[in-house]
């Protein structure tokens, strides 16, 4: 068996190399809007003399964020829009399920935001830019999302798997480690 100073050396680097590329993700991904789950991210261990204990801390809704979100229905999408189709076919979460805590008014006020921030206006027939109000172009996107889902980006789970096949073949031996079951049980809320 490992000693526990080894242990947790390994696991503080492992931990250190994911939340750094989980970061570096969100940024050069385009999720790093608020900053909120990047500043979020963290880890805690626990090594005892036969076990130990690693979680990583990030806001509830990074999960949807690394896994994406299956719409709830993409025929649902307006005629005219040049895009179809669902965006997070595989993932365990989808719109429409129950299982997400907030209301429409919710998701669309934060929409609104976002779509100031990112200066979003709408265009007329001709190309133009027109003076289109920002509660609409948020109504507009926030369906679009319902209906098709969001896009996986994997910023957690890509850099797990890769310090996941670095972990040293001792510790991985030593605690019949399956990343698989050591991702699921890993991620906590903040």
């Amino acid at each position: 068996m490992l000693d526990s100073k080894n242990t947790n050396k390994y696991l503080n680097e492992f931990a250190k190399y994911v939340i750094q590329q989980s970061r570096s993700n969100l940024t050069n991904g385009g999720k790093n809007y608020e900053k909120k789950l990047y500043n979020s991210l963290d880890s805690e261990i626990n090594v005892s003399a036969n076990s130990f204990r690693l979680a990583f801390l990030m806001e509830d809704y990074g999960k949807f964020v690394d896994k994406g979100v299956r719409g709830n229905d993409p025929s649902k999408v307006s005629k005219n829009a040049k895009i179809t189709g669902q965006q997070a076919p595989q993932s365990e979460y989808r719109f429409g399920s129950g299982n997400f805590a907030g209301t429409w008014n919710t998701f669309t006020n934060g929409l609104e935001k976002w779509v100031k921030a990112k200066g979003l206006r709408l265009r007329d027939s001709k190309g133009k830019f027109t003076q289109g109000n920002v509660k609409t172009i948020a109504q507009i996107v926030a369906r679009n999302i319902y209906a098709r889902g969001i896009k996986p980006s994997l910023f957690f789970t890509k850099p797990f798997e890769k310090a996941f096949e670095r972990l040293p073949d001792e510790l991985v031996e030593a605690y019949g480690l399956d990343v698989e079951q050591f991702l699921q049980y890993t991620i906590n809320k903040k």
